[in-house]
């Protein structure tokens, strides 16, 4: 949820149940810095910061969610077009994971070649690879499922293969208002990464189907931005 995962936010909700709280989307280098300028001149929340303060700006909010949630780990979701400014996130002291964005969706993102337009890079295995030998901290690569023209479980495969230590999937299926929890379940059956399963997660009925897919564990975004859940988080 860029322009909105914040430290200020996350430390409002941690305490709902959540044993990792993710910050970003952030934008690290030039291209994805100005794609993101766009997408807040068109109304669009959306995190703005400029190549000089960026990785100031992500120590600094890891740093306020420690202070607070000592036990919890933190990521972050980056995007970037080459793999040393992520790299260089990845070696931020206190940062748990740092998250590949191969997701978004927004134009901006995807006429530069990122966000889900990553998934379609024939060197996306050695990016993540580059990343995952180079950091300090655990790598996880967020991808949307059911992509026009890929194979989610072939993405899945060459994720695994890079090293990556989670897999991060929004799985959603087109023209269907829930995950798709078969494709979940078919990954899940033919890879050993960690795999967190996302979209959807709004009631306990869709987190019992999500975890009967075999996800390591799983994420929840918008249906926490009112504070309002009537669900408990921690007995998953």
């Amino acid at each position: 949820m860029a322009g909105i995962s914040n430290s200020e936010f996350l430390n409002k909700v941690i305490p709902y149940g959540f044993d990792v709280a993710t910050l970003g989307g952030y934008s690290l280098d030039e291209p994805t810095i100005e794609a993101s300028k766009k997408i807040v001149e068109r109304g669009r929340k959306e995190f703005d910061f400029s190549l000089d303060e960026i990785f100031s700006h992500i120590e600094k909010e890891v740093t306020s969610i420690k202070n607070v949630h000592r036990n919890v780990k933190v990521s972050a979701n980056v995007r970037a077009t080459t793999p040393q400014p992520i790299i260089e996130v990845g070696k931020i002291k206190g940062l748990d994971i740092v998250e590949i964005n191969c997701h978004c969706r927004q134009d901006e993102i995807t006429s530069i070649g990122c966000g889900q337009e990553m998934l379609k890079r024939p060197d996306l295995q050695d990016f993540i690879s580059q990343i995952a030998d180079n950091v300090d901290c655990e790598v996880s690569v967020k991808i949307r499922a059911n992509v026009d023209g890929i194979d989610t479980l072939h993405v899945a495969h060459l994720i695994e293969d890079a090293g990556a230590d989670y897999l991060h999937i929004d799985a959603m299926k087109n023209g269907v208002f829930d995950a798709d929890y078969d494709l979940l379940k078919k990954v899940c059956d033919n890879t050993k990464v960690k795999v967190i399963g996302n979209n959807s997660i709004n009631c306990e009925e869709n987190i019992k189907k999500m975890v009967k897919t075999g996800i390591y564990g799983f994420s929840i975004a918008r249906a926490v931005i009112s504070g309002n859940l009537d669900f408990k988080i921690s007995q998953f």
